[in-house]
């Protein structure tokens, strides 16, 4: 897997980003088990609870597309520059519905050659 490619492709997504009200736009880029990668942005809405965050709008698109099985996921976000984004506990437990908690990658960057790694049971350790 390279890292730093799938961290480009969440920065590009984030140019997608519908973010009005929180100024605060997220990309993410999800690799699936074959090798194919979907891209995700954060898509605001006035009344909040329709909002959805990037890594969701990634994995609904893979998972509607057929997916099942995934290796990774990039996130980037910050309003003007990338600062440290972690996925929401809805995303982290999204990823659990799909992922193996020991082997997902959960990469979060600030670009592609500063980023953290975690595992999606290191985020959502007492998953369901």
């Amino acid at each position: 897997m390279n890292r730093e490619n799938l961290i480009k492709r969440a920065i590009s997504a984030r140019e997608n980003s519908y973010s009005p009200y929180s100024h605060f736009r997220v990309g993410a880029a999800l690799l699936c088990a074959d090798g194919e990668i979907y891209e995700g942005c954060n898509i605001e809405n006035r009344a909040y609870g329709p909002t959805n965050c990037a890594e969701r709008t990634a994995f609904f698109k893979a998972v509607s597309e057929g997916k099942r099985e995934f290796s990774a996921i990039a996130i980037v976000g910050g309003e003007d520059e990338l600062t440290w984004c972690y996925p929401c506990g809805v995303c982290r437990q999204v990823m659990a519905e799909f992922c193996a908690p020991d082997t997902f990658e959960v990469i979060c960057a600030r670009s592609p050659e500063e980023y953290k790694i975690f595992t999606l049971r290191d985020l959502l350790p007492n998953m369901f």
